[in-house]
């Protein structure tokens, strides 16, 4: 056996990774035999870098895989790239711009070898981090979502869409953004709010009888407005309704039309239409027959369609200008208001998106895939964890429009359709030599790009081979869970549902169904220790990177995962936190390296040379396997990673190694060999559970135990029923009791007065066994008299000075009391008892009742030293 070094090196551990990659550890094979378990990563931007949230995600994907692999299943964690149309082609054109270079002056084609240059050198990036996390990746069947066969899949799905009538081409008002000069789905506008203003108007009737005043808060938009619309029901406007008010800038006449969409309570209870800006007002258009004008350019500049006085202004400015103009005519009905309210924004660049009629664009119709992937969660196809999201999905599903997949770039999977000068279209999976409907053959592909959410919706199975059924299709798909968080619940997750339901044959897979997973566990997000989001703004953002060069990347999964309950929508990390990952790490290396040096073999002993300890040893570690496997099998990483570092640090280092020392050091040769290699097999199987969390740290301590090949491949522990040993725990959790209440005693004592206790006499006939552990752990002597009230007092020596310790009992009795009193207050108020939440009334008893209990045991002790 190699020797130990006396510090445990999280560096030097993690040279084992490309041990295991070359090995083949990670590597999954179709043809196996093993039931299938796959994972696919959610694919990270090729532009970004390992982010605190990706080693959230990553840490809880390697977790499960970890643990199926040890299971016996042929796991597969496949992993990859996207190709992030707008991010990347926004980062390209920077690095252009600092060369002096312009993209439009280059040319398509001579750009985009630009940016696939750029992908070569920086894109695997992240891929390289990932794996200084640990991910336990099949590196064999990595993925970019522009690859040949991605590609290829992407423009299949396109076609059979297409002939489905589910695709189709259209002027529609699509969320537009000024900035990168692309449309975006509805999905990729986040709303955010803020600090805008209500103005108030009115437009004068057409035939000089009156005015109706409306009110709005993108007052520029009104140089475009087409009509005023009311509630059929509303009896201050029915007379109206079908009469026509004059525009003040151009002096069109705008028709009075009736729709039940328009809220009485909003405003003046009449609205301004502009059907070019507004996805409301265009559904108001489509039903009543109103006119369109667009009213800006591609970067949200006022174009010729408004009158000449307010063309080049942008929209901000307009907005003055306009309110400037109408209140010049006395057209202003009150003072402007201030109102804050929720504005759509880029999710890439923050620009105010702008809704605008951007030409003809394609869309998916999605009417016809909605409900499939309602019912698939629905029958329970689709497990979501925690169950709470299944909701979202659905109300998401509901409200769904279609979905524009036009993206104006030029980055990203050309849409495969071809124009001819007669107008025809030619959609084709392989480029076209002719136009397929008058043969043509000067034909024109579509300029754009598909939106990249459209490559990615078929990740689960594009990148086992679809549109063939390969192998890796018919094994792995379904793929078992996907793990992700909850802001793509929509970007992403029903969009795979739909496309994996509509387009993936059932008998290409392995159950005969085609939902592309079979659960969805949604994470929170992680934040800062007081729970705010992390930005560089505010210099709170942790560095994963940063944290595994400081710490080691075990701390850094533990940490996370010691966090990763599915019930909390907020994560809050501090650094103390990774740190603690690294002192658990520490504490693990340090309790393995006595054990090894112990010279123990993980072998069980038999029942008959074991001591009571020592049953209990292997009763606890029972309790801890069970604990661990009920948390992992119910996405519990939190609960499962505390019961380890629980027993870990608390039951095996603590309390077993301690207790062991006796038996190591002065016991006969057979008791030492007993303790040993019971201490061995506890440790060799807990660093089995410990694996999926750390696995650098558990290999390089398993090594040494010399019992295989790898940890990676070594199997995950079973239960052994016939080591629970209730009886066992029951006669040390008495020991544990009378050590920890002497500990508290003896914190509040001068050392000189902690040498001897008094435990209560009813204690006698358990504690007498153990009366030598007891003051090995605690170095004090132990006598039996009839305490009464408490279970342990300090035994004063005659004439030793108390005052001191009388001091210390008496301040902690007042804080004491002092919390008592006010949990008591709290639950003597009916107000409290009748709105909060049973549990939290429940615990506060449960408070009450240790409180009181600290509380008698303090004044006993008191009164004992003369107090």
């Amino acid at each position: 056996m190699e020797d130990m070094p006396t510090q445990y090196d999280p560096a030097a551990a993690e040279r084992w990774y490309p041990l295991w990659v070359e090995r083949g550890y990670f590597t999954a094979d179709a043809a196996s035999e093993k039931p299938a378990y796959c994972i696919v990563i959610p694919p990270p931007n090729v532009t970004g870098r390992l982010h605190i949230g990706h080693a959230l995600d990553h840490t809880i994907q390697d977790i499960l895989t970890r643990r199926a692999r040890m299971q016996g299943f042929e796991a597969l964690w496949l992993p990859g790239t996207d190709h992030a149309g707008i991010a990347t082609q926004v980062v390209v054109e920077r690095n252009l711009r600092e060369q002096g270079l312009d993209r439009r002056e280059m040319g398509r084609e001579a750009f985009v070898e630009r940016v696939w240059e750029w992908k070569r050198r920086y894109g695997g990036e992240i891929i390289e981090q990932a794996k200084a996390l640990g991910d336990s990746c099949d590196w064999s069947r990595e993925r970019f979502t522009m690859d040949a066969g991605l590609s290829r899949a992407v423009r299949v799905a396109f076609v059979r869409l297409f002939e489905a009538g589910l695709i189709y081409r259209g002027e529609r008002l699509v969320n537009w953004c000024p900035t990168d000069h692309t449309g975006l789905s509805d999905s990729e506008v986040e709303y955010t709010e803020v600090d805008g203003e209500m103005v108030t108007f009115r437009y004068a009737l057409s035939d000089g009888s009156g005015s109706v005043e409306v009110a709005t808060t993108r007052l520029e938009t009104m140089l475009g407005d087409t009509g005023i619309a009311v509630h059929p029901s509303d009896d201050r406007y029915r007379d109206l309704v079908g009469r026509t008010v004059r525009h003040p800038f151009d002096g069109r006449d705008i028709p009075i039309v009736a729709d039940h969409v328009v809220d009485r309570e909003f405003g003046t209870g009449a609205v301004k239409v502009t059907p070019s800006h507004d996805p409301n007002d265009w559904d108001i258009a489509e039903r009543t027959g109103l006119s369109r004008i667009n009213i800006f350019t591609e970067s949200a500049v006022l174009n010729d369609s408004v009158p000449g006085r307010f063309r080049g202004l942008d929209r901000y400015e307009a907005r003055a200008a306009v309110r400037a103009a109408l209140d010049e005519l006395d057209l202003i009905v009150e003072e402007v208001k201030p109102y804050p309210h929720n504005v759509g924004h880029c999710y890439r660049c923050k620009s105010e998106v702008e809704p605008w009629v951007s030409g003809k664009q394609w869309f998916v119709a999605v009417d016809a895939l909605k409900e499939p992937a309602r019912r698939a969660v629905e029958e329970g196809r689709i497990r979501f964890t925690p169950p709470r999201w299944a909701k979202p999905y659905d109300v998401w599903l509901e409200g769904l429009r279609d979905w524009n997949i036009s993206r104006q770039l030029w980055w990203g999977h050309r849409i495969p359709v071809w124009y001819c000068a007669e107008g025809h279209e030619t959609v084709a999976t392989d480029d076209p030599s002719s136009c397929a409907t008058c043969g043509n053959v000067d034909i024109d592909q579509d300029p754009d790009v598909l939106d990249t959410w459209f490559s990615s919706q078929l990740w689960p199975f594009s990148t086992l081979g679809w549109p063939d059924a390969t192998p890796d299709l018919k094994k792995f798909y379904p793929t078992s869970v996907l793990v992700t968080g909850y802001e793509i619940l929509y970007l992403w997750v029903a969009r795979m549902v739909m496309s994996g339901l509509f387009l993936v044959d059932p008998e290409d897979t392995r159950t005969g169904d085609n939902v592309p997973f079979e659960q969805v566990v949604i994470h929170g997000l992680v934040r800062d220790e007081r729970g705010h989001k992390m930005s560089k703004s505010l210099g709170n953002v942790i560095d994963p990177l940063l944290m595994i060069e400081r710490y080691g990347a075990d701390a850094l999964r533990f940490s996370l995962a010691r966090m990763a309950s599915p019930d909390q929508q907020n994560l809050p990390l501090s650094e103390a936190a990774i740190e603690t990952g690294r002192n658990f790490a520490n504490k693990v290396w340090n309790a393995s390296r006595m054990v090894l040096n112990a010279g123990g073999v993980p072998e069980l002993p038999v029942t008959e040379q074991l001591s009571v300890a020592e049953r209990w040893l292997l009763s606890r570690h029972q309790a801890c396997l069970r604990e661990v496997d009920d948390a992992l099998d119910e996405d519990r990483y939190a609960d499962a990673t505390n019961a380890l570092y629980r027993f870990l640090w608390s039951e095996f280092c603590d309390w077993s190694i301690e207790l062991s020392k006796e038996r190591l050091y002065d016991g006969s040769p057979e008791e030492k060999a007993t303790a040993a290699n019971t201490l061995a097999w506890v440790l060799e199987r807990t660093l089995r559970l410990l694996h999926p969390v750390m696995p650098f740290l558990t290999e390089e301590v398993w090594q040494r135990l010399g019992t295989g090949e790898s940890i990676v491949v070594a199997d995950w522990p079973e239960s052994m029923p016939g080591l629970t040993d209730p009886a066992s725990e029951t006669a040390f959790t008495v020991v544990q009791d009378v050590v920890n209440d002497i500990r508290r005693l003896q914190a509040s004592m001068p050392p000189e007065l902690g040498k001897q206790v008094a435990v209560d006499e009813t204690l006698r006939g358990a504690l007498e066994p153990w009366s030598g552990d007891v003051k090995r752990l605690t170095g004090a002597e132990v006598s039996f008299e009839a305490l009464g009230s408490v279970r342990v007092n300090i035994s004063v020596p005659e004439g030793a000075d108390v005052t001191v310790a009388v001091e210390r009992l008496t301040k902690r009795l007042a804080e004491t009391d002092d919390k008592l009193e006010r949990k008591r207050r709290k639950l003597a108020n009916q107000g409290f008892i009748g709105k909060a939440d049973p549990a939290i009334v429940e615990k506060e008893r449960n408070d009450v009742a240790e409180l009181e209990e600290e509380a008698g045991r303090l004044r006993a002790q008191i009164q004992r030293l003369g107090g």
